[in-house]
């Protein structure tokens, strides 16, 4: 491995690290502030942004392995931290769904959603910029499982701009159910990273876009 494929490893790693390093952060300021708001789509985001810092770090040890030998299999810490996401992603759509349900039965409706604007946007800007720099290293390296990894930053993009969405539409309008949509779309993201993070422990190639190949 010549030198500056192992800045450009350096590069991926230390992009993992402030990824994992911002989701701690974003999780708890979301969830203090979805839950002093009473909105529970920030609430769910933030617990997603948790589940996101275990993927994170089973990221960390892929890029540390391929560095070491790029043909090399997942490790068990690796099919652990899959298998723990997607386990947590399942709990999630769970809980948001149990959440919707008494929400919809109380007709609750959130203080305000401001806060989730804010939150939404911060995440939707630092979230496109690390998918592009993910990439960028990954097509430079040729290595397919960082290139998935940026791919799979774009479902962070997602549920983000579903969070951005409804906070907006309620922010303004006062529209009821906004905050319940906005929880179904987390639901709807919460069970496809669930099972991409399952797929990936069983040895399957996926590239966060429905392609899968055993």
């Amino acid at each position: 491995m010549n030198a500056e494929e192992l800045k450009l490893y350096k590069q991926a790693f230390l992009l993992s690290l402030f990824t994992i390093f911002y989701n701690v952060i974003e999780g708890v300021v979301s969830m203090l502030l979805g839950y002093t708001d009473e909105t529970l789509t920030l609430f769910g985001f933030g617990v997603d942004s948790f589940i996101e810092v275990i993927s994170g770090l089973g990221i960390a040890v892929m890029i540390l392995r391929i560095k070491r030998n790029p043909a090399s299999s997942k490790s068990d810490f690796e099919i652990k931290a899959l298998r723990i996401t997607g386990t947590s992603f399942y709990l999630l759509s769970v809980g948001l769904l149990v959440g919707f349900i008494l929400n919809l039965i109380n007709h609750h409706r959130p203080e305000t959603t401001f806060w989730g604007i804010v939150v939404s946007l911060v995440s939707i800007a630092v979230m496109v910029w690390l998918m592009l720099a993910k990439k960028t290293i990954g097509k430079k390296l040729n290595s397919e499982p960082i290139i998935a990894d940026a791919n799979c930053t774009k479902i962070c993009v997602y549920m983000s701009l579903v969070l951005l969405v409804s906070s907006l539409v309620y922010q303004f309008t006062g529209f009821a159910y906004a905050d319940l949509i906005g929880a179904l779309g987390l639901i709807y993201f919460s069970v496809s990273e669930g099972k991409e993070a399952f797929d990936k422990a069983k040895g399957k190639a996926c590239s966060c876009e429905g392609h899968c190949e055993n």
